[in-house]
């Protein structure tokens, strides 16, 4: 009876799902206490469903297949710490599990011993190429945010409007399931107020509100660029005049200053405090 209830409930559920697919697939966890952070962090209102079986460490995934997919909803629950066969928890978040939740990772050892079997200058190679493909998801969204820079430079607030719709249209282009484990967390974290930022710099072309929006955007992409790899150095900068005094800072693809905030008020007001790279 609870078994026909149960799957009752799930065909219920899968029902508010639009463009649904269902596949089954293997995450690693031990209890019921697992069971709820994978379904939790798997779960997506109206978009996707999860549910784990603890006996079998079967998952259910239901989802709308045009807005998401496999691989995004397992990279969401490696994320919260637990394996699946595609893709592995972080050590760090994986340790700090609660002790009945410390599942055996037969995934993580097979590639620990696989990787000590092979040429230090192979590994390197296959690094470079994966951070090389994760880094290129990124590159629009910092080149949209360049350009946007430039504009509140000249204080154009209207090529302002019209980069700050490239940018909408860059950040929902990103295919997250190809952003490595360190990128997708901070994008998991900054994508709304992301969008948020961009559309109040789309939805107005008076320069004042486009600065002000651009100092919280200033500060999403900062995170972003922190644990990306770019292929040329990146100055952050700071104008300490800005935002009643307090500060604001920005980022710039040269040592220069060209301030966004005064435009050429105080063009040269400011400083560079931190260059990103490699």
């Amino acid at each position: 009876m609870m078994l026909c209830v149960a799957s009752t409930l799930l065909t219920s559920c899968a029902a508010q799902v639009k463009n649904a697919k269902t596949e089954t697939v293997k995450i690693y966890g031990n209890c019921g206490m697992c069971e709820k952070t994978i379904e939790t962090a798997g779960n997506l209102k109206k978009i996707t469903i999860v549910d784990w079986n603890k006996d079998t460490k079967m998952a259910i995934l239901t989802y709308d297949s045009t807005k998401t997919n496999q691989d995004e909803i397992l990279k969401r629950i490696a994320l919260a710490g637990y394996d699946s066969d595609k893709f592995l928890a972080p050590d760090d978040v994986y340790n700090n599990l609660h002790e009945c939740c410390l599942y055996d990772r037969p995934n993580k050892t097979a590639i620990v011993s696989e990787s000590v079997s092979k040429d230090d200058s192979t590994q390197k190679t296959e690094t470079e190429l994966e951070q090389s493909s994760n880094t290129n998801q990124l590159t629009s969204i910092f080149n949209a945010y360049f350009e946007i820079k430039d504009a509140l430079v000249n204080s154009n607030g209207k090529l302002a409007s019209s980069l700050s719709t490239d940018l909408q249209t860059n950040i929902d282009a990103v295919k997250m399931e190809k952003l490595s484990f360190e990128e997708h967390k901070m994008w998991m974290k900054a994508i709304k107020e992301l969008k948020a930022n961009a559309e109040k710099i789309t939805n107005t072309k008076e320069i004042e509100k486009q600065r002000i929006a651009f100092m919280d955007l200033s500060k999403n992409v900062y995170d972003l660029m922190k644990v990306s790899i770019q292929d040329t150095p990146v100055f952050y900068q700071n104008c300490p005049m800005y935002n009643d005094g307090k500060g604001a800072n920005w980022l710039s693809k040269e040592n220069q200053i060209k301030n966004p905030y005064y435009g050429s008020q105080m063009l040269n007001c400011g400083k560079t405090i931190e260059i990103i790279k490699k």
